[in-house]
């Protein structure tokens, strides 16, 4: 009768190394669990993290100013104020002024549809046989059901009611955001103060608060740059869009400004959006393809030479992470999580970059 093998013992090195990779193991595992916990989280906080997140990127983008009035003998809570309304009041004019245009849009929703449907009749005759197809299924399917079979019918929320609630949620946003920016921006060095001071060593201290200086210098230095850019290009899409015709040219320009913090996206939807309502809007195709036309220009002349040059290759960004970063924040967030995807990205970047274990 043969005796089984016993495996060879062993060695000490071979269980250590055995016994790390198991750690190792266990490490990757807990770390993936914390991020599914995490981005959960982040996925149903979202009314209560959306204008934390806001207000302290626009505190990392305006504390620079704070501080060089500060250097002038002006209170923080003072400089705080003045920017805080300055910021408010462009925020609120911005929507008084393009609330006129957007209501009419909306009001003009079914003669758009028309409008559309008819300029595209070339294409509905394949569409039709399939819709007449499909009608004949669920006549047939509706006539083999029997009669005293209760239909129940869903009734969805109106346009208006859904538009409300956006409405009343962005306020309350909005509200939220400049009253903690606010207070972020008042504050003054006091966090920085905090920061120093639960630290053990001066050598800790001093490079704590060198990190501290550089993420916020970078961080504002690109945020500003990158709205002032983003302005620029809303300001020759609307005189563009007001020679080539199109209606309401500044509701375009401030929509080119949104849509330009998301990259390569934002410019391809801002065409797309332009060439439809300039479809709409024309009588002859091409006469409708100036304005898309004129769109791409002012996009590829901003990203491929103005952006460059004004911000450098300093905060060069891969192009796959910026799109994996767009897609995730606009699952979470929508809208407002694709517009300030690329921010936050440049954020933890410039924060890894102090780093030699994260760069």
């Amino acid at each position: 009768m043969k005796r089984p093998k016993v495996p060879p013992k062993l060695t000490q090195y071979q269980l250590i190394e055995e016994l790390d990779a198991r750690l190792r193991s266990i490490r990757v595992a807990l770390v993936g669990i914390f991020l599914i916990i995490l981005v959960g989280l982040v996925y149903f906080a979202r009314d209560f993290l959306l204008p934390v997140v806001l207000a302290f990127l626009l505190a990392l983008t305006l504390s620079p100013i704070v501080r060089f009035m500060q250097k002038r003998r002006v209170a923080p809570p003072i400089s705080a104020l003045f920017i805080v309304l300055v910021v408010l009041s462009i925020f609120c004019t911005s929507i008084f002024f393009l609330s006129g245009p957007v209501t009419e849009w909306v009001s003009q929703a079914p003669e758009i549809s028309r409008k559309i449907q008819h300029k595209l009749a070339v294409l509905k005759s394949p569409v039709n046989a399939v819709v007449t197809a499909s009608e004949q299924v669920g006549n047939i399917a509706e006539s083999a059901s029997a009669p005293d079979v209760q239909k129940v019918v869903i009734q969805q929320p109106g346009m208006l009611s859904i538009a409300a609630a956006s409405a009343v949620g962005g306020l309350t946003t909005a509200a939220v955001t400049f009253v903690l920016l606010l207070f972020l921006l008042s504050s003054g060095t006091m966090f920085y103060q905090k920061l120093i001071g639960i630290l053990p060593t001066f050598g800790d201290k001093k490079r704590a608060l060198t990190i501290a200086y550089d993420v916020e210098r970078d961080v504002s230095r690109y945020l500003l740059t990158i709205s002032l850019i983003n302005c620029g290009f809303g300001a020759a899409v609307a005189i563009a869009m007001a020679l080539a015709g199109m209606p309401n040219p500044a509701l375009w320009g401030v929509a080119a400004v949104l849509l330009n913090f998301v990259p390569y996206i934002g410019a391809l939807g801002g065409i797309v959006m332009v060439g439809i309502v300039a479809l709409i809007s024309f009588e002859s195709v091409g006469q409708a393809v100036i304005p898309p036309l004129l769109y791409a220009g002012c996009a590829i002349v901003e990203g491929q030479f103005i952006t460059p040059i004004l911000l450098g290759r300093r905060l060069e960004l891969n192009s796959v992470a910026i799109f994996i970063c767009v897609a995730l924040w606009s699952w979470l967030w929508g809208i407002i999580g694709a517009i300030i995807a690329v921010p936050l990205l440049v954020t933890i970047k410039v924060f890894c970059d102090h780093f030699e274990s994260l760069r």
